[in-house]
């Protein structure tokens, strides 16, 4: 009999669901009574579109579904195919020679690849039932597919497997003689089964290599068996994978939490959301950007130090580059975090904006206009200007907005941080000059 770590095939492919009763987790779309589990079960499955991380189980659904259904079954990768391919699936799915029940199910990994030509040409034919698609991808299919396609399918989410998903695969894979390690003499120490599930971050895919990878390349021992402890697993995985991809949803979802956290004032979870994105590649200017911005935004009057302290630390990583640039980007996201909070001057700038886009706001004040050309003068041009430093405090009783708008007020200043002073002071200006 061949032995399992002969097979060409990796243990990850090998160890597949056949049936639904061997898949193990996405309880919340494939648990008794859920609506997934019963379409598939009675074999009445419509279009669906499955989008999660990788390693989640989607093709492993898709193979479920295919040894499930007595409908035709055709599999694309939106990489590698085009156009004709899926002409020819449709001319397949219409001939009743081939395909008596008139209908077939259409497995396409990757969807989000197919452009708009691709998925149109799917359209007609989802429409009328000739195809059910079934479509795999790992960005968020609202942002990434054909809208059409969307309202024409349903779009189930799966999750990132727990450890305890990842435990009972890795439990199966030990214990399947047929295809798994069950004829292997492998001894599987507890904490590196612990180490294992926390490592691959809920992606099955990487849970199984780096279990196949330990059982192949660890020798025996004298007593005849392979014992796979921690530091085997350590240097099968040499870094812990992360659910992130820089160009795609988990993008936008982590540089979401990183700038709420530094908002929300935990500068626990703001370097947690910095690192992360480290580890994945993130384009450190993107990041030092993104500090910036919550500075200016967020913290604003209350710690204008924060601006100055994340401008200076945008230079500083564009001058020095990774792997330093980490400690200047965690000081400077850790300052914003830390700071006292205020979005008064956002808030005043979009109310500005606001009013100048949509509502007369009348003419800059002849009193405030220069009069730099002969005969401007005569004309008005800041005829009644006073000179500010002219007046105690500095200050001169002088109207300054458009008649339109002269009462409006923009900047309405918060009472936290150096701003309260800010709003103490201007509230004494505004009251002395009512």
């Amino acid at each position: 009999m061949e032995g399992a770590t002969d097979r060409k095939e990796p243990l990850a492919y090998r160890m597949v669901p056949r049936k639904l009763d061997e898949y193990v987790g996405q309880d919340h779309i494939l648990g008794p009574g859920r609506m997934l589990r019963r379409m598939i079960e009675a074999d009445r499955l419509s279009s669906i579109i499955l989008f999660g991380p990788p390693g989640t189980g989607k093709t492993a659904l898709a193979r479920v579904i295919a040894r499930t259904t007595r409908s035709g079954f055709q599999k694309l990768n939106a990489v590698t195919s085009g156009v004709a391919d899926i002409k020819r699936v449709i001319s397949d799915a219409q001939n009743l020679l081939m395909n008596p029940s008139g209908r077939t199910v259409l497995f396409i990994d990757e969807i989000h690849r197919f452009n708009k030509a691709q998925q149109d040409a799917l359209l007609p034919h989802v429409e009328d039932g000739t195809l059910i698609l079934v479509g795999a991808t790992t960005e968020n299919p609202f942002f990434e597919v054909n809208k059409a396609l969307i309202s024409r399918s349903t779009v189930f989410q799966l999750q990132p497997l727990t450890k305890e998903d990842i435990r009972r695969i890795l439990a199966f894979a030990l214990a399947d003689r047929e295809r798994g390690l069950g004829d292997v003499p492998i001894d599987f120490e507890e904490a590196a089964l612990d180490f294992l599930c926390d490592r691959c971050n809920g992606d099955a895919r990487i849970a199984l290599n780096g279990l196949e990878l330990a059982a192949v390349t660890t020798p025996l021992s004298a007593d005849g068996r392979i014992h796979v402890d921690v530091p085997v697993l350590e240097d099968c995985m040499q870094k812990r994978s992360i659910a992130f991809d820089h160009d795609g949803e988990s993008h936008y979802d982590n540089i979401s939490a990183f700038i709420k956290s530094m908002r929300g004032s935990d500068p626990d979870a703001a370097v947690f959301y910095l690192a992360r994105a480290l580890h994945g590649g993130e384009d450190i200017e993107f990041l030092a950007r993104r500090i910036t911005i919550c500075a200016a935004e967020d913290v604003g009057m209350a710690n204008p130090s924060a601006l100055q302290v994340a401008m200076a630390a945008y230079q500083a990583i564009m001058a020095i580059g990774m792997p330093e640039a980490r400690i200047i980007l965690s000081e400077a996201a850790i300052m914003v975090a830390t700071s006292p909070k205020s979005n008064a001057s956002y808030l005043a700038i979009e109310k500005a904006m606001g009013d100048v886009a949509s509502r007369r706001t009348g003419e800059v004040p002849m009193h405030l206009r220069n009069a730099p050309a002969k005969g401007m003068a005569d004309l008005g041009y800041g005829k009644g200007y006073q000179y500010a430093h002219d007046f105690p405090g500095h200050i001169v009783d002088l109207q300054y907005l458009p008649d339109e708008v002269k009462d409006t007020r923009y900047y309405e200043p918060d009472v936290n941080g150096y701003e309260a002073r800010i709003k103490e002071w201007l509230d004494k200006k505004r009251g002395a000059k009512a």
